[in-house]
């Protein structure tokens, strides 16, 4: 199943930079892992914000929750899911 997420995160002003920096530097490697096993199939950042829209590639609900919760910075994140079907006017094969 294909999930269209947005994420926005806020982190808040008054965390410690250290802190802040290892939570992203943990976010940058589990998302980069989840990319390479195919499960977060595309990831974009929104310009002008601390958000991005990314497409998950997982097998229910269930799983793009639980692997959602994974993420270092999901505590501080505002998440917006929607779910993807194939159009059936695109021209490509596939959905990659």
């Amino acid at each position: 199943m294909l999930f269209h997420v947005k994420m926005t995160v806020n982190l808040p002003l008054d965390m410690d930079p250290t802190k802040a920096a290892k939570l992203k530097a943990d976010e940058k490697q589990l998302a980069q892992r989840l990319q390479q096993e195919g499960t977060w199939r595309h990831l974009w950042r929104i310009a002008g914000h601390y958000a991005n829209y990314s497409v998950f590639d997982v097998v229910s609900v269930e799983e793009l929750h639980d692997t959602l919760l994974q993420l270092p910075l999901f505590p501080y994140m505002d998440i917006e899911i929607e779910g993807l079907c194939r159009h059936p006017s695109s021209i490509h094969s596939d959905d990659r």
